[in-house]
C-alpha cells in the first residue's frame, strides 16, 4: 500500500475497532442493568463515548482500547479529561436537575483480546 492509503486504512481499522470496543462496553453496562442514553454524544466541548443511566443519575464513560489495559489507561490525558468534564456539564445542563444530577465518570479499558475492565469514578470528583 502507498503511504496515504496505508494511513487511511489504519485509520479506518482503528475507527472500527473503537466502535466495536464501545459496543462491547455498552453491552457490559446493559448487562449490569444500565440503559445507554447516549453513544458518541457530541457537545460544543467534545465527545462523550457513552452515557448510561444509573437510577436517577448518569454515568459518563470514556472507552479506551489498546493492546493491554495498562496501555489503554495511559492514553487518557488531563486535557481529554477536561474536555469530557466540559461536555458532561453541557449534557447535564439539559437535564431536569441540571448540575445537581447525580453523576460519575467511568473509564472502560479494552485490551486486544476484547476483555473489558471498568474503572468506576475514574476521574474522582470534578
Amino acid at each position: 500500500m502507498q503511504g496515504s492509503k496505508r494511513k487511511n486504512h489504519q485509520g479506518a481499522v482503528a475507527y472500527h475497532a473503537g466502535l466495536a470496543a464501545e459496543q462491547s462496553v455498552a453491552q457490559d453496562y446493559q448487562r449490569r442493568g444500565h440503559a445507554i442514553v447516549g453513544h458518541r454524544w457530541r457537545g460544543k466541548g467534545g465527545e462523550i463515548d457513552l452515557i448510561a443511566k444509573d437510577g436517577d443519575g448518569l454515568i459518563f464513560v470514556e472507552v479506551k482500547k489498546s493492546k493491554s489495559f495498562e496501555q489503554a489507561a495511559l492514553r487518557i490525558s488531563l486535557a481529554q479529561m477536561k474536555r469530557i468534564y466540559r461536555s458532561a456539564a453541557e449534557y447535564l445542563g439539559r437535564q431536569p436537575l441540571g448540575a445537581l444530577t447525580e453523576s460519575r465518570f467511568d473509564v472502560a479499558l479494552v485490551n486486544s483480546h476484547g476483555e473489558t475492565q471498568i474503572i468506576e469514578n475514574a476521574f474522582g470528583h470534578g
